[in-house]
């Protein structure tokens, strides 16, 4: 299965990958392969995590609080958004 990621979700994991690594050195690299592993969560269960929307999920990445939100079909995962769990819930919408 293919996942494509919105260019909006792909400025936002961007951002949170510099901002960890201005953190800590080496913190946005880590950060990056957590996603990477919450894409090939989704990739084996897309219907398994909790349901945004009628056509949309949020899977949360291992040790930071962000989210994946995607939709998907037989054919593809579309990222919508990886975003931080303390911002609003809808927010990903904009």
């Amino acid at each position: 299965m293919k996942i494509e990621i919105l260019s909006v979700a792909q400025k936002e994991f961007d951002i949170a990958i510099h901002h960890y690594n201005d953190e800590l050195p080496g913190l946005g690299f880590r950060f990056a392969i957590e996603v990477k592993e919450t894409f090939e969560r989704i990739k084996k269960y897309p219907q398994a995590w909790h349901p945004l929307s009628k056509n949309t999920r949020r899977c949360r990445v291992s040790h930071f609080p962000y989210a994946v939100v995607y939709s998907s079909n037989e054919e593809m995962i579309l990222v919508l958004a990886i975003m931080h769990l303390k911002r609003h819930p809808d927010s990903w919408k904009k």
